[in-house]
């Protein structure tokens, strides 16, 4: 009975994660009211939850293996307490870095759930579970689309309190339903990494994910403050447009998993990057509102069906090793949300608009797409050599 409820469990667990994790950029529109926040800074303190959600994915993926996703899932929602409440109290621009750095707690539990969630099921549903799995990355479309209609109504401060009693049922959850008996894997990390960093894969899923999960998390952050400012949107028409970014990027994601588990997963990447580097292009002459939604639902399934995809391919290519390597792709994936926001923001002050950066992430989407057909066809030709 536990095992078959840790799917759902975990599940939601992301979901909770992700809904903290995004609490900042939610509801920044309401928070710069009355917050001073210079202009230059806002695109920093929304990627600033970012740095911590990624960097600590590598040791909660090691620790899920240690001491179970049960521990770990548990330990991190006490742990959100602090700077949740600490948000909740915020009245300087310095509180608002404080705690969002500690919210990145909420975005690193990504990397607990893709180590665990594995062991219950077969290597030929590990595609489908882990697609399922992400789908918990509505969280951050949850808070986008919620947060700022129960601020409307009862503020800030008040909307922020709202997550501690989620945190608080949310660790109960665990306490009571977790796996206390999930296999445990005591392999020493400073072994497993050495094992793992010369292998050129390793860095090329890195990168791919960087693009795939870092425009998913970067486009969550931005878009509510973005839309607002660029377009004139009112802060819920922003908040609903983001939300329904983040919906399609997340319910795509299984139908990545499930073509990855049906077909060949380097042949489904190069259609990916091949969208991405038409949507981003989009991006970069977008006159238009309308336009701007084409580019980003386009770069939303691309992101999706990448996001999915790609964990097929690590437990493929390092089967021992699948555990850390989960820990460092999803880690360059959050840094992947981290840096364009501020290369964004960056661009637009000094050019006074974005159309260079939108092309700058179409490049690197090329330049990716140029590396998954050499990685396709450099298999075929090992696979040739071996028979």
């Amino acid at each position: 009975m536990i095992k078959k409820v840790q799917l759902p469990l975990q599940t939601l667990n992301l979901v909770v994660g992700f809904m903290v994790w995004v609490i900042i950029s939610s509801l920044l529109p309401f928070i710069s009211e009355d917050i001073n926040i210079p202009h230059e800074k806002l695109a920093l303190l929304t990627a600033i939850p970012v740095v911590l959600g990624s960097v600590l994915r590598i040791p909660l993926g090691y620790y899920a293996n240690i001491i179970g996703a049960r521990m770990v899932f548990l330990l991190s929602f006490v742990v959100l307490l602090f700077p949740v409440y600490y948000l909740s109290e915020a009245n300087s621009y310095g509180d608002l870095v404080i705690g969002g750095l500690l919210l990145g707690v909420g975005g690193a539990v990504f990397s607990v759930g893709v180590t665990s969630l594995p062991k219950y099921y077969s290597k030929e549903k590990h595609g489908l579970i882990n697609g399922v799995y992400g789908v918990g990355n509505i969280g951050t479309a949850i808070s986008t689309f919620a947060a700022p209609i129960v601020a409307t109504q009862f503020g800030w401060s008040l909307t922020i309190k709202l997550y501690l009693v989620l945190l608080l049922f949310f660790a109960l959850l665990n306490f009571f339903f977790g796996d206390r008996h999930e296999p445990k894997v005591k392999a020493p990390i400073i072994s497993q990494i050495k094992g793992v960093y010369k292998n050129y894969k390793l860095w090329f899923f890195s990168l791919f994910y960087f693009i795939t999960f870092g425009s998913f998390v970067a486009f969550t952050v931005y878009l509510p403050n973005f839309l607002v400012s660029e377009f004139d949107l009112q802060k819920v028409d922003a908040g609903m447009r983001t939300a329904g970014f983040i919906a399609v990027a997340t319910f795509i994601r299984p139908l990545g998993g499930w073509l990855g588990d049906k077909f060949k997963p380097l042949f489904l990447l190069m259609g990916v990057f091949s969208i991405y580097t038409f949507a981003a292009i989009i991006l970069a002459f977008s006159p238009s509102i309308g336009l701007y939604t084409v580019g980003c639902i386009l770069i939303a399934i691309s992101a999706g069906i990448g996001n999915g995809v790609i964990f097929k391919l690590v437990p493929l290519y390092f089967n021992k090793q699948a555990g850390i390597v989960n820990g460092i792709v999803s880690m360059m994936g959050g840094l992947g949300g981290f840096f364009p926001p501020l290369m964004l923001a960056s661009i637009h002050s000094i050019t006074g608009h974005y159309a260079i950066g939108f092309m700058l992430l179409s490049e690197v989407a090329l330049a990716s797409l140029i590396l998954v057909i050499w990685m396709y066809y450099q298999d075929r030709l090992i696979k040739a050599d071996s028979n």
